[in-house]
């Protein structure tokens, strides 16, 4: 079975800078794998929160499957991530620093046909670095766009 499911979180490459990345599980539904399957998710306005120590994603937005019934599921519900005890305490240290958030940046399929969900630590981009970073991406495109000819 084929999993090219590879769905990205671009805004959040932008909108900062990432301390450090983890890969965590997904509490789903039976039509939320089903959607992730066909590719209809969205991280757009992703992010995670601490509720009773546990580490949920808010703003994950998995359409509904074509095929529920009544027993579809909520597009837009809190999702429970699943992560080590070890890994969890140092997210919810690190979160409540000034500055730092938690953004989802990548939604996959792995090679057991589990859905995974790739978060980061991340400090927020300040809108020179927003400005810098394009001007890097203009120079590089026009050296390469110059080597060509």
């Amino acid at each position: 079975m084929q999993n090219n499911i590879n769905i990205k979180n671009k805004k959040a490459y932008f909108n900062y800078t990432f301390v450090e990345k983890y890969t965590a599980g997904i509490k789903l539904a039976g039509t939320e794998i089903k959607s992730i399957r066909l590719g209809k998710a969205s991280l757009v306005d992703a992010y995670c929160v601490f509720f009773n120590s546990e580490l949920f994603v808010r703003g994950l937005s998995i359409t509904e499957y074509d095929y529920g019934t009544h027993y579809n599921h909520d597009p837009r519900q809190d999702r429970k991530l699943l992560l080590t005890k070890r890994e969890l305490k140092k997210l919810e240290r690190k979160s409540t620093e000034k500055g730092f958030t938690i953004v989802a940046t990548r939604l996959f399929i792995n090679d057991r046909g589990l859905a995974k969900l790739e978060i980061a630590l991340a400090k927020g981009k300040q809108e020179f670095d927003k400005r810098h970073e394009i001007k890097n991406k203009d120079l590089k495109r026009d050296m390469e766009r110059i080597r060509k000819y």
